[in-house]
């Protein structure tokens, strides 16, 4: 136990280490990512995937990818998500995979027809490699995802370790935004999302991977503080994440945050006995008392501007028009565009290019769900029913795994106000596939290896 605390005091220092050493060399962030794989790639090689190591490098990857695009990182826009895609390609090398989840591969073909759309119709000026890139990495990393998890048996401790996989460089990103801006209240001059206070980069990713790491730390302090040391510890980091994640002034992250741990409370009292209800008192006393703090500092570090921010008012308090940034006439426009187009769609990739006769400019999707109809008609829409019912069939045999509505819900709201522009919403939704035992469970007759 001794031992697995110092381990686990040194990975948090090593992160911050790292988070200090890039923002004094820039250049080291590249050689970072670089690192990432060739890591990730040689532990799975070696280990031949014998403890599903490809989980934890992907989940690594996906806790890093907004750090990584945030420092000018990445080869590529794409880097983390085809990372991803290669590692549980690797892992389906080395540990097959259940043939029930031929579902997902269905769910690949659904999204054809849209492509063939795209190559036949697009506009000559139109870079078609990149916007069926664009378009579809995060679909395809879900789906390929999902097929290497698919019903996969692991442990709850196991799952832990993914998420706290994905939660440490999540620290390093926390530790980064303090070095970029340390004093908030000199950059904070009104209620629209900030870049400054998020790290340079876009203030919508990283409130959403900053409130991935909300759930990671509270999970981790309720679940498996063992000493009151690591109470404090995963408490303090809980803390400054989330305050980060507040001041972003991006709000879907810190939402699903709330979402999460909500669904994660529910379920565990629900499934505790009644002298573990009764200790829910404390946690309920707990959160209550960290919340409270956390959104009070935040408010006196803005002059009050992050209250008028999640009550959609401007700097001088009056009500805002639209309440989702202007999402809602996107999300009109695709509605519009579907109904034009109810069979197949307007292509994969060419709403964005679609809706200039419609409002004017050039704007991209924020939302998966009306993007998925709209760009690929009837098809998308049974690509969706096809992701909101397969892991809820799988759940009714699978009520060990108390992290399954946190992690959907974290899907759900994440492509409904950030898409799927990073891996985090494609990964985290394929955990809810996982078959999860509290207990370990036994290595013999695993239809999945």
């Amino acid at each position: 136990m001794k031992n697995t605390q110092l381990s686990y005091y040194y990975i948090l220092i090593i992160h911050a280490v790292i988070a200090l050493a890039i923002f004094v060399a820039p250049f080291l962030s590249k050689l970072y990512a670089i690192l990432i794989f060739i890591i990730g790639f040689l532990i799975v090689y070696r280990n031949k995937n014998k403890n599903n190591e490809v989980l934890l490098v992907a989940a690594y990857l996906v806790g890093a990818e907004v750090f990584l695009r945030m420092t000018g990182a990445n080869l590529n826009n794409e880097y983390v998500k085809f990372s991803v895609i290669f590692f549980m390609l690797m892992g389906m090398v080395y540990s097959n995979f259940s043939s029930n989840s031929i579902i997902y591969l269905f769910f690949l073909v659904l999204l054809l027809p849209g492509i063939l759309i795209t190559i036949n119709e697009a506009d000559i000026s139109v870079d078609i490699k990149k916007v069926l890139f664009f378009n579809l990495s995060g679909p395809v990393c879900l789906a390929v995802c999902a097929l290497y998890m698919f019903k996969r048996r692991i442990s709850f401790s196991e799952l832990q370790n993914i998420f706290l996989a994905i939660g440490f460089p999540i620290v390093t990103t926390t530790m980064y935004l303090f070095l970029y801006t340390p004093s908030i209240k000199d950059v904070v001059t009104g209620t629209q999302s900030n870049f400054e206070t998020s790290g340079g980069f876009g203030p919508n990713q990283v409130s959403t991977i900053l409130g991935l790491g909300m759930f990671v730390f509270f999970a981790q302090f309720i679940l498996f503080s063992k000493s009151k040391k690591l109470m404090l510890i995963n408490a303090g980091l809980l803390i400054m994440i989330s305050y980060r994640a507040i001041v972003t002034f991006s709000r879907g992250g810190v939402i699903s945050a709330l979402g999460m741990i909500i669904c994660l409370l529910f379920i565990l009292y629900f499934s505790s006995n009644t002298k573990g209800r009764a200790k829910f008192t404390y946690v309920f006393i707990v959160t209550g008392l960290i919340t409270a703090g956390i959104w009070s500092y935040s408010s006196l570090q803005t002059n009050g501007l992050i209250g008028k921010r999640y009550a959609n008012k401007d700097a001088l308090g009056r009500e805002k028009k639209d309440r989702l940034g202007g999402r809602e006439e996107v999300m009109d426009a695709d509605i519009k565009l579907f109904l034009e187009n109810p069979v197949l769609g307007v292509g994969a990739g060419l709403s964005k290019e679609k809706r200039i006769q419609l409002l004017g400019e050039e704007v991209a999707s924020h939302n998966e769900i009306t993007r998925m109809f709209c760009e690929h008609g009837v098809f998308g829409i049974f690509g969706l029913l096809i992701l909101f019912v397969t892991p809820f069939m799988l759940y009714i045999n699978n009520r060990q795994h108390l992290y399954f509505l946190s992690c959907f819900v974290f899907w759900l709201l994440t492509i409904n106000h950030a898409a799927m522009r990073t891996a985090a919403p494609a990964f985290v939704y394929a955990l809810c596939l996982l078959s999860v035992q509290v207990r370990n469970p036994e290595k013999t007759e695993n239809p999945t290896r």
